[in-house]
């Protein structure tokens, strides 16, 4: 068995190997998009002006990267404590059921900044509360948390259909939705944020929830490398038997850890709910809760790397878009394409450059040719 790679420093770890992932990844999809007839020069502009190029493109960059800065930080605590949180997914939606509950009780008797904590609560409590069941079976029966939150992602969306047909759903109405919500029930959008930058946001769905993602990204770091608990989750996440031997519950901190990262999931919920469509229905969660998993991969399950992955992914959705409008050629599916491998190079193939710029910094380090050792060969 080959030895563990080097440390590296963190400018490294964090910065230049995610980033020489990227880079592959958009050469690959280069290729992508020169094999189709298209020019892989054009579409790069494409993509870059269509996310950054208008205040309305970097609104919509920064909504979706609100719903990944809330799915990463799920999946990156769990991490830390060694789960796999595969069930964003399904946390978001029953996430959503909190919003809704909040919004269409209140929405028309009481103000936006009012119902906006309610939603909060109900979106923690809900998506939290979706994560115990599998938090529990692994703690206490030891089944496997990745299967059993994939089982749960189904449950939530046949639990969901089932709410929107049956309780949402106003009498009479066709449409597998909510009503819309009154003036109560809708976030302001962040229209003078973008301002200062002398960017008008125009149409762009970009709103207050993108605050509340980055307090949330703060008050992760918070927990997880300035309180007792962090530590002992990342205990856990380092060495089960470690953590044992140092009289920290194992079946404590696999619950605590779980409801937390559910907490998360189902915050995820507001920014779409009630901050975009005014409504609950189908889909809102738009598969957001899994590029969370690569967006941690990513971002190394740092709050800041996250938020650097979340627009990142942005992005690639919006700027996405424009290229498909504009070039006939490389249609939605040609998106997810370069999508795809964008998660590939950083999640599945994440140490592909790794032993290179190991033995680089060997050379730098020691002045001559790196040993097996230090290579992690």
């Amino acid at each position: 068995m080959s030895a563990p790679f080097a440390k590296l420093p963190n400018w490294a770890e964090y910065g230049l190997i995610p980033l020489l992932n990227l880079i592959a990844a958009f050469l690959i999809s280069g290729l992508v998009v020169l094999f189709v007839g298209e020019n892989p020069l054009r579409a790069a502009e494409l993509m870059i002006t269509g996310a950054f190029g208008s205040g309305e493109g970097v609104g919509y960059t920064l909504f979706y990267a609100t719903n990944f800065i809330f799915a990463g930080l799920a999946v990156a605590v769990a991490a830390h404590a060694g789960l796999f949180n595969i069930g964003v997914e399904g946390q978001a939606y029953i996430g959503g059921i909190g919003v809704a509950a909040a919004c269409l009780m209140f929405d028309s008797t009481l103000p936006w900044y009012v119902v906006f904590p309610l939603a909060i609560v109900g979106s923690i409590a809900t998506g939290a509360l979706w994560s115990l069941v599998p938090a529990w079976l692994q703690a206490y029966r030891g089944s496997h948390i990745v299967i059993t939150t994939i089982m749960f992602n189904y449950m939530a969306n046949s639990l969901m259909l089932w709410m929107l047909i049956n309780v949402f759903k106003p009498f009479g109405s066709m449409a597998i939705q909510s009503r819309t919500f009154e003036a109560g029930g809708q976030l302001p959008k962040l229209d003078w944020l973008l301002a200062i930058f002398g960017l008008d946001n125009r149409n762009s769905p970009f709103n207050l929830s993108f605050l509340l993602a980055l307090l949330a990204c703060y008050l992760v770091w918070l927990l997880i490398w300035r309180t007792r608990l962090g530590y002992e989750m990342r205990t856990l996440g380092h060495s089960a038997g470690a953590a044992r031997y140092a009289g920290i519950s194992e079946k404590k901190i696999i619950i605590v850890t779980m409801l937390i990262s559910g907490a998360l999931a189902g915050l995820l919920a507001i920014n779409s709910i009630m901050g975009d469509q005014f409504r609950i229905q189908q889909e809102f969660v738009a598969g957001a809760g899994f590029v969370g998993i690569a967006v941690a991969l990513m971002g190394r399950s740092h709050p800041v790397g996250i938020i650097l992955a979340s627009i990142l992914f942005g992005m690639l959705y919006q700027g996405g878009a424009e290229i498909a409008f504009e070039m006939p050629n490389i249609s939605r599916d040609m998106i997810v394409i370069i999508q795809g491998l964008v998660i590939l190079f950083a999640g599945a193939l994440e140490h592909l450059f790794r032993p290179a710029v190991t033995m680089t910094f060997a050379r730098m380090r020691r002045g001559g040719a790196p040993t097996t050792e230090a290579a992690g060969g």
